[in-house]
This record gives structure tokens, sequence and C-alpha cells, in this order.
């Protein structure tokens, strides 16, 4: 047995009391997106550690579940998450997501704020993550096999290219600048060295962060469609003429909320 099936149909169990009937949708709110939250109706909240789930200890991560709805959808917003860098393992941070799936959530939106590798792509932009190199040195698929999945999982599409595609043209349909690109994941929490980013560019990386990847093997690995978007809070480091603090990530976060929130008010009717 593996040593998650518990926790995570506990956690399951706990949303449904909860929540009642799981909505078709979950976004994750990544750093200084918790302003997304103002814009639901018919608000229902518990926090994590109510749902048997990891709570993160990071400025920016309530570490709270909410039911409502955004525009005509019926959506819940997971604020927060916890990360390899807290001391938590692979297998934990994805807890929610094989959670929210046994709960019958249909589909997965990931939120993240990463820094802008390729020249540009400036802080402010929303970037639809395509694909991942994974340097986080963990995977939540090690260790006993998750039951009800293959032990070798294709990643090909793992970036739902269907959840892109709507994505991409409700923001061309709003006017909002879009692109895709890869995303290097990095444990942290020390941002990375002007010499890690060159070698990620290397590799074909146009952004960095500290989170997502994880989340995304397990979505894919228990057939969960999922798609991310990053909001760019910084240039990466060797890139920008001041040091990098997350103060300046939750800012820049901070105001592309209203961006993702009109996108996400259209898109999800049609996801």
């Amino acid at each position: 047995m593996h040593p998650e099936e518990g926790p995570v149909a506990h956690a399951a169990e706990r949303l449904a009391q909860t929540f009642g009937e799981a909505p078709p949708t979950a976004i994750v709110l990544g750093s200084g997106l918790g302003a997304l939250v103002s814009r639901l109706g018919g608000v229902r909240e518990a926090g994590f550690s109510d749902l048997g789930l990891p709570v993160s200890s990071v400025h920016g991560h309530k570490g709270t579940v909410i039911r409502g709805t955004l525009g005509a959808a019926e959506v819940a917003l997971i604020s927060g998450r916890v990360h390899l860098y807290e001391g938590w393992s692979a297998n934990e941070v994805v807890r929610y997501v094989r959670a929210l799936h046994q709960w019958g959530v249909k589909r997965l939106v990931l939120t993240c704020s990463a820094g802008a590798i390729t020249y540009g792509i400036e802080p402010g932009a929303l970037v639809a993550i395509s694909d991942h190199v994974n340097y986080q040195r963990d995977n939540p698929l090690i260790g006993p096999a998750w039951p009800g999945g293959t032990r070798f999982p294709d990643l090909s599409v793992a970036y739902s290219p269907r959840m892109r595609a709507i994505l991409r043209e409700t923001a061309a349909g709003q006017g909002l600048p879009w692109r895709e690109g890869v995303y290097g994941a990095m444990t942290g929490p020390s941002y990375e060295t002007p010499a890690e980013i060159r070698a990620l560019r290397s590799v074909g990386c146009d952004l960095v962060g500290m989170s997502t990847v994880a989340e995304m093997i397990a979505a894919a690995h228990i057939g969960f469609e999922a798609a991310a978007i990053a909001v760019v809070s910084n240039r990466a480091a060797g890139l920008a003429s001041e040091p990098l603090t997350h103060d300046e990530v939750m800012d820049i976060a901070g105001r592309a909320a209203k961006q993702l929130g009109d996108l996400f008010e259209v898109a999800l009717v049609r996801l």
C-alpha cells in the first residue's frame, strides 16, 4: 500500500463533507495571486489543516480551499501550496492534486510566479507553460507505485493542448498578451545563480521557478487534465539590475491577478 493512500482518501472525504459535490475545475493560486479570491461569489472556505492537507510556511500561500463561482463557472480555488524547499516530500506536495481528483474535480489549472529567462518576456506577462525541465531532484512517483496508474507515464501532453488552446483563444479575445514557454523547475529556496540561469537557457528553458512540476507529474499520472500559467514576477538572476526579492514577486504577481481573473471568468465556462 502506498503511504499516501490514507491521507489522500481522508482529504478527499473531508472536501466532500465540507463542500458537497466537486466543481468541474480547480485553480491553484501561486505566490501573490490570492487577490483572485475576492472575485468569487457564494464562497465557502476551509483551511488546509481542517482538510488533512499540509500547510505552507511561506508568505503569500494562505493555505485554504475556497468553493464558489467565478463568473458563471463553479470552481474551487486552492489558495497556496507547499513546496519541496519547506521540507515536504514530493508525495506530500501533490497530496491535494490526488485528493481533488478523488473528490471528483475534472480539470486542474495551476498558476505560479516565475522568473523570466528568455529575453522579451517581461515582468507582469502571462505565460502558458507548454513543457518543463525538472531539476528538483525529486518526483512524486518515486517509491511504491501509486494505485490506478501506469508505472511509467508519458508526459508528452501533460500540459493539456486542449486547455492551452482555449486559454490562448480567450486571452486573444481580451487583448491580453500571451506567450507559451518551457519551465525550468529548481528546488530553491535560494534564487538561482546567473550561471544556473545560463545553463537553463542553454537547455531551452524560458522560465524558472520552484513549484508546479511535481503537481503536473502527479496529474498526468492519474489522468487528471491540467494546464499551468506562470505570472512572470521578475527577470531571472543575472538579467535584472536589482537583487531578487520575494516582495518583488508578490507585488508584480498581485498586479497581474486582475488579468488572470478576467481570463478565467471567460475561459472556465469553455474548459
